[in-house]
């Protein structure tokens, strides 16, 4: 074989060698994306002061398929009736009902004791959320005309910055109507924040 062959046998080669490796890199960043983990950048300012506008995070996909949210979780999914993706903080878990009353948040449950941190006998087995991520100050407040809401299935999520309330509270800027759906359901989760990447140097 001459040796104009032999470099252009070798050339081709290396070519079929890099379109396998890129076929490879391809199928696997895209089952990693689909399947594993997918990153995401902050778009607006609702997860302040815990996230800001364009921190860069990494949400991991396996907790929905293996496990359970828990309270505290921060998520990233679809809103009902919405197509954009939303970051928020899981407050109430099923079977829970979510009371607001002069700026406090409180969680109750059949799981919590029978006195109440409310003294009133509608709200026996109540006790207040604590939100080490909020600072002190901040209060929440009930909006859309609605205080009371009962978790019988999937997660109610809320903004850690609540002095806005495009999230479960608020029905997701639809208002709580009879029919509205303030409940991030299985479907539209994809998935909990595993890790922010890098912050926005711009805010230091």
């Amino acid at each position: 074989m001459s040796s104009f062959r032999k470099k252009h046998a070798k050339f081709w080669a290396e070519v079929f060698d890099l379109l396998v490796f890129l076929i490879l890199v391809f199928w696997i960043v895209l089952f990693v994306r689909l399947y594993i983990a997918t990153p995401y950048s902050v778009i607006w300012s609702s997860m302040v002061p815990s996230f800001y506008q364009k921190d860069r995070i990494i949400v991991e996909k396996f907790t929905q398929r293996f496990s359970t949210f828990e309270r505290g979780d921060v998520i990233v999914f679809v809103a009902p009736w919405k197509t954009s993706p939303y970051i928020k903080r899981i407050i109430w878990l099923p079977g829970e009902t979510v009371l607001f009353q002069d700026g406090d948040v409180y969680i109750c449950s059949d799981n919590i004791p029978s006195w109440s941190a409310i003294q009133d006998s509608k709200w026996n087995n109540c006790e207040k959320l604590p939100e080490p991520y909020l600072p002190d100050w901040l209060k929440t407040n009930a909006t859309c005309g609605k205080s009371e809401f009962k978790v019988e299935w999937w997660y109610f999520v809320m903004w850690d910055n609540r002095w806005r309330t495009t999230d479960s509270l608020c029905c997701f800027w639809i208002e709580c109507y009879e029919w509205a759906n303030y409940i991030v359901r299985d479907k539209d989760l994809i998935g909990k924040v595993f890790v922010r990447l890098y912050p926005n140097f711009a805010k230091f």
